[in-house]
């Protein structure tokens, strides 16, 4: 009677089970999504747990019914482990202790006596691996001078870079600090504007005078000045422990591009409380050294110019 209920229960069990899921997999759109449907998953996992367990018992208890039957009618079962064991056996050609007599080697050391085993199978097929590795080896690297490691990987990078320019010249609004550019465009400085009020202000005030953060509108940087530097120091933070905080997990590279130039363009202002000067005054260098090649180029030309003067003269 036990055995019909048990038997019953089970039977419910699977069909309510295997009619819940059909109607989960019918209802939901992605019933296999962990993180949509994680019940679902837990009624498939329960109901393959329920059917698995009942088999290993069914077999469990099957097997030790055979063997009280085998103990009655005095039958010795065979090792059930002998396959293993016979297996061992031809992969190692291990002897027993019994056939050691005819493996004796005739020296003798001290008492201690060699057995003449032969190699296990599995240690020489290794052996004719390594041999079979190292001509491949030879030949691919020193003969046919194959790629190394190295030469792969730099191989790897310039596909890799290949790919990503692609996508770039596919997709106009990836950005790119590597490209990184001073923003002048009205309405790139309207949304730095706006970026700047709702995050910057609260320190640097709004005309960007400085109050906890120092004077944005003079010649003085603490960590450089230039769209760079201010795109870095926004993007990474200010100084260890008491600079301003890295602002690249709260604003895209994007916002923090336009707000940078909005910094920029506060050059020169007059906030109604300008704060002291903090660092140095930073001036560009590129521009310098631009600044110099005009100049260089002026004067090659009224060199050149006077020389055709002279020409003319004479």
């Amino acid at each position: 009677m036990k055995k019909k209920i048990q038997s019953i229960v089970y039977i419910l069990f699977i069909l309510i089970t295997f009619f819940a899921l059909v109607n989960a997999f019918k209802s939901y759109q992605n019933p296999l999504s962990i993180y949509e449907n994680p019940l679902v998953w837990f009624a498939l996992i329960g109901f393959i747990a329920v059917i698995v367990l009942k088999e290993v018992v069914s077999f469990i208890a099957t097997s030790k019914i055979t063997e009280i039957e085998n103990e009655k009618a005095g039958i010795i079962p065979e090792d059930p482990n002998l396959w293993i064991k016979k297996l061992l056996v031809k992969f190692t050609r291990s002897k027993s202790i019994d056939e050691e007599e005819d493996i004796v080697l005739d020296h003798n050391y001290d008492g201690i006596r060699e057995l003449d085993n032969s190699l296990p199978p599995w240690w020489v097929y290794m052996f004719y691996a390594t041999i079979l590795f190292a001509v491949v080896y030879l030949i691919r690297y020193e003969i046919m001078d194959g790629a190394t490691p190295e030469m792969e990987y730099q191989q790897a990078v310039a596909e890799a870079r290949i790919e990503i320019n692609k996508y770039k010249a596919t997709s106009p609004d990836v950005f790119d600090i590597a490209n990184l550019e001073l923003l002048t465009d009205e309405k790139d400085l309207k949304r730095g504007k706006a970026v700047f009020n709702l995050n910057c202000a609260s320190c640097h005030l709004g005309d960007g005078g400085g109050s906890i953060g120092p004077n944005l509108t003079d010649q003085h940087w603490i960590l450089g000045g230039g769209i760079k530097n201010v795109f870095n120091t926004v993007y990474n933070g200010g100084r260890d422990g008491k600079g301003m905080i890295a602002w690249n997990k709260t604003l895209k590279p994007e916002d923090i591009a336009k707000v940078s130039s909005y910094v920029i363009s506060l050059g020169g202002t007059t906030p109604a409380k300008a704060k002291e000067p903090q660092g140095e005054i930073w001036v560009d260098e590129t521009v310098k050294v631009e600044e110099v090649e005009v100049e260089i180029e002026k004067t090659e030309e009224e060199i050149n110019g006077n020389t055709v003067k002279v020409e003319i003269e004479n």
